[in-house]
């Protein structure tokens, strides 16, 4: 990481990331060509490692090249905001808190699995809580995104 200044190493503010950022961008490679999508998602942390949660219709381009290659690349991006710089051009600037990251996708091909993902990733988007039962996530696809490495930073105002 360049700016050593603006690392968040934190959980707390790791999370208040993940909590607020709503989208991630999941990056894949199709073929000779990188491939990036704007998805919702859930998280949750399973012995200290991160996984995300995506859904999508049950047939389409990014569970076509998941199929073909697993390696992503996600970024999410929470508490956006322009920084004045008045008269001055070179002093205007953006506030902000990201998180990005590399891992494996994979489709959840197991129903309660599904269930588990469906509800966590609606807990995150409305911080409510939702059941969902076979049939409902039967209608979707579902991705699990295994995060290898990830690192996070913070801009402030």
């Amino acid at each position: 990481m360049h700016r050593k200044d603006r690392e968040v190493t934190e959980l707390a503010q790791i999370e208040e990331i993940l909590e607020k950022g709503k989208v991630v961008h999941l990056g894949m490679i199709d073929g000779n060509f990188p491939y990036i999508v704007p998805l919702n998602y859930g998280y949750q942390w399973q012995n200290e490692q991160l996984i995300l949660f995506m859904h999508g219709a049950k047939a389409g381009r990014k569970f076509d090249v998941i199929a073909h290659n697993p390696n992503v690349f996600i970024e999410i991006t929470a508490d956006v905001e322009a920084i004045d710089g008045g008269d001055n051009p070179c002093k205007y600037s953006t506030a902000f808190g990201s998180l990005m990251g590399e891992g494996q996708a994979y489709i959840v091909t197991d129903s309660q699995e599904k269930i588990r993902a469906m509800e966590c990733l609606m807990k995150i988007q409305t911080n409510s809580n939702f059941e969902f039962d076979e049939k409902m996530v039967g209608r979707v696809q579902v991705i699990k995104v295994i995060i290898q490495n990830y690192s996070a930073k913070r801009h402030e105002k």
